[in-house]
């Protein structure tokens, strides 16, 4: 009999000690944290799907107690506004995270300087809703901008058209020469 293992509360060790995979869509509108920096449609709802997908692994250590591991993907579009045009745009989150857990909290400490992975510290449950938000947000771009923005921005014509004109390479020897009178 397969074991069925719940993501919103997640018993990593064994997850990991059955070799077991999780994958699945959540709303992103259940994501509460998230959604206050995305953009509401217009009916004020955030639209979209995070698919997610999730596998434990335990890894044998030679001399000591195997290492429990939980590896993490999840994209999702992120409807956010342009800091540039303010017009909307959709930034595609991808994350790929792989996670150890240790005992506890020192275990944690030690560890967090010396390796590159995330260490976390193995609790009764995990509730990897939570977890995969965390890292959507840590995604988030600081600034959203488009690469090249649909519209033109205000008053774009009237700064190219003043950048158009060349300023003569006299000038900075007039400005000079006017000093020394």
């Amino acid at each position: 009999m397969k074991k069925v293992f719940d993501p919103r509360r997640l018993d990593v060790r064994a997850l990991a000690r059955a070799g077991g995979e999780l994958a699945g869509q959540w709303p992103l509108a259940g994501f509460e944290r998230l959604c206050a920096s995305l953009r509401a449609g217009d009916d004020g709802a955030v639209p979209g799907q995070v698919t997610w997908s999730a596998r434990g692994a335990e890894v044998p250590v030679r001399g000591g107690a195997s290492q429990t591991w939980l590896h993490l993907q999840a994209r999702a579009p992120l409807p956010l506004a342009c800091q540039r045009c303010l017009g909307p745009m959709i930034e595609q989150a991808q994350i790929a995270r792989s996670y150890q857990f240790v005992a506890d909290e020192a275990a944690a400490q030690a560890l967090d300087g010396e390796v590159e992975h995330e260490v976390l510290v193995l609790e009764r449950e995990l509730d990897l809703h939570a977890l995969a938000e965390d890292e959507l947000l840590l995604d988030l771009p600081l600034v959203p901008r488009h690469a090249a923005c649909p519209q033109p921005l205000p008053g774009a014509d009237d700064a190219a058209a003043a950048a158009a004109v060349p300023e003569s390479p006299f000038a900075a020897l007039a400005a000079l020469r006017n000093k020394t009178r």
